[in-house]
């Protein structure tokens, strides 16, 4: 095939991946798929095998191996073997990443086309936000939870925090050999993002987000000491006012998050306290987790089976039914006991943490961006969406494969 072709069908496929997960999970699937397919006979066509000795790819692999014995020991095989079987895609996806994203031209070409994508769901979440419509018409359907273009599923704000360092990296990457000259341009876009995650209410993405932003703008050498902290404060001046001027927002950071946090502690009877806490909807799934934990605690009741085990034993008064127990740490211990948790974690915390030094000395803001993101994926205790569910690993792993892709000592081809 002509190479011009392919790469304007590689470059097209890797520029459909954020609208791919906003239209829904079937054409996200379906991309990362052809994605994949396409790069496996390319490399079997170049006959290009050398990533296999590369400590990265191993460490991938060896996930791959746990999760398909993790199947076999669930308690229902079916449903754990579907989606960890389905992870397979997602090494194939980082290898193409890492194949193509070398090239600055096809990072220019596809990044282009992030940053209109989320500028436009951004502009379509403010615009929701302030008339409780998006230009669609979706919205006010979660009690004025913002929806923007994922029309029934309060996500946007999650969605929004797992692109915009990438963009705001990127945007310094290719910046950073101007003087700084549009560092402040770059600033009002982190501020533009950070505040349109606030306003979906979206709680835990609002705290990882923000997280983020202090941790990006502190390892950011583009700005003095002095500029780094007026940056933070002119996030918290915003939130400030927004919180004030908004009832949604004082519901939903004051009296559904603060105000239940603070009565637990202002109760002196040490009953009451605890009767407080089984209020809480998170604190109870997260009890139900570890109650699942405590019954297979070794490895688990086998991914995507603690809806499984808590629904089909509803006498148990210590259960609470629901698709995953809400946290990324109780999700692991109840799926995946004592000792899968500990695979999971040492194989993700390698691949994640072993890079910091390589990405702080090379002053890679756009390797920086992804780091940051992966990093505040794993603040303890904050709620979080099932983390091998389809949405969240495709986001995950996309921030991850540009990490190692776009640096000379981390790409997995140029490093092996």
């Amino acid at each position: 095939m002509n190479s011009k072709i392919l790469n304007y069908y590689f470059l097209f496929l890797f520029s459909f991946i954020p609208a791919s997960i906003i239209i829904g999970p079937a054409i996200s699937l379906l991309n990362i798929v052809l994605i994949d397919i396409s790069f496996i006979f390319l490399i079997f066509y170049k006959k290009d095998f050398k990533f296999l000795s590369n400590k990265t790819i191993k460490l991938i692999i060896l996930l791959c191996l746990y999760l398909v014995f993790n199947s076999i020991i669930a308690k229902d095989f079916s449903i754990s073997a579907n989606r960890n079987l389905g992870f397979i895609r997602f090494g194939i996806l980082f290898l193409a990443f890492n194949y193509f994203f070398y090239n600055k031209s096809f990072i220019n070409r596809v990044l282009i086309v992030w940053i209109t994508t989320l500028f436009i769901l951004s502009l379509d979440t403010y615009i929701e936000s302030f008339f409780g419509q998006n230009i669609l018409g979706y919205g006010e359907k979660h009690g004025r939870r913002i929806v923007s273009f994922f029309k029934d599923e309060p996500i946007v704000g999650g969605y929004i925090n797992g692109f915009y360092l990438i963009i705001i990296g990127y945007l310094f990457y290719i910046n950073k050999n101007t003087s700084n000259k549009y560092k402040y341009i770059i600033l009002i876009f982190s501020i533009f993002f950070i505040t349109v995650i606030i306003l979906t209410g979206e709680r835990s993405n609002a705290i990882r987000a923000v997280s983020g932003f202090f941790l990006f703008y502190f390892f950011n050498d583009f700005f003095k000491f002095k500029e780094k902290i007026f940056s933070i404060l002119l996030l918290i001046l915003i939130f400030v006012f927004l919180f004030n001027t908004s009832n949604f927002l004082k519901l939903r950071y004051g009296g559904q998050f603060l105000k239940p946090i603070i009565s637990v502690f202002q109760v002196n009877n040490e009953l009451n306290k605890q009767n407080k806490l089984k209020d809480n909807l998170y604190i109870r799934l997260y009890q139900s987790g570890f109650e699942v934990f405590k019954k297979y605690p070794v490895f688990g009741v086998g991914n995507k089976n603690y809806r499984v085990e808590t629904c089909s034993n509803e006498k148990n008064s210590k259960y609470l039914c629901n698709t995953h127990p809400h946290q990324i740490y109780f999700e692991f211990l109840s799926e995946h006991g004592l000792v899968g948790s500990m695979i999971l974690l040492f194989i993700l915390f390698n691949l994640i943490f072993s890079k910091i030094r390589i990405i702080i000395n090379s002053n890679n803001s756009l390797q920086l961006g992804c780091l940051i993101f992966l990093i505040t994926s794993f603040i303890p205790l904050l709620p979080s969406g099932a983390f091998f569910s389809d949405y969240n690993l495709t986001i995950f792993w996309v921030n991850l494969s540009i990490m190692y892709s776009i640096g000379e000592k981390t790409n997995v081809y140029t490093s092996s």
